[in-house]
């Protein structure tokens, strides 16, 4: 079997579609510390830094959220979930965070990531989207 002619390196982006921008926009600067990078208003699309990644929210209702027809529903989103690493992981200050803004947190215990086993927590944005914040390998 013949290789690619590159080689993967990271994650580059993930794009959620969202019904209230402005909402999602706050959550996952304020509440996960994201800052906006960029913002083309004209497609409804607004770019967020998070680390060397980004997380793009497209409005569904704009130019391109039209592309992706219905929106997430109770019965269905737009994927399982996105993993973020996180630097500092100490998971009682990051729970009284998240505990501080309303935020619903899922399952917490260890998980395997791209860097290996270590402790993760599961938390869901305001528009039902599971979100992993992944903290560094066991030792």
């Amino acid at each position: 079997m013949n290789k690619p002619p590159f080689r993967l390196e990271q994650l580059d982006h993930i794009v959620l579609r969202a019904y209230d921008l402005p909402i999602m926009q706050a959550f996952y600067c304020d509440v996960l510390g994201c800052t906006q990078e960029r913002r083309q208003d004209e497609i409804g699309l607004v770019q967020l830094r998070a680390g060397n990644s980004l997380i793009d929210l497209v409005s569904i209702e704009g130019k391109l959220g039209r592309h992706g027809g219905k929106g997430p529903g109770t019965e269905g989103h737009n994927m399982d979930h996105l993993c973020l690493s996180v630097a500092g992981y100490d998971e009682a200050a990051i729970l009284a965070h998240l505990n501080a803004h309303g935020v619903r947190i899922g399952e917490i215990g260890s998980r395997y990531g791209a860097k290996g086993e270590g402790p993760s927590i599961y938390l869901f944005d305001p528009q039902g989207n599971m979100v992993e914040l992944k903290g560094p390998p066991n030792a």
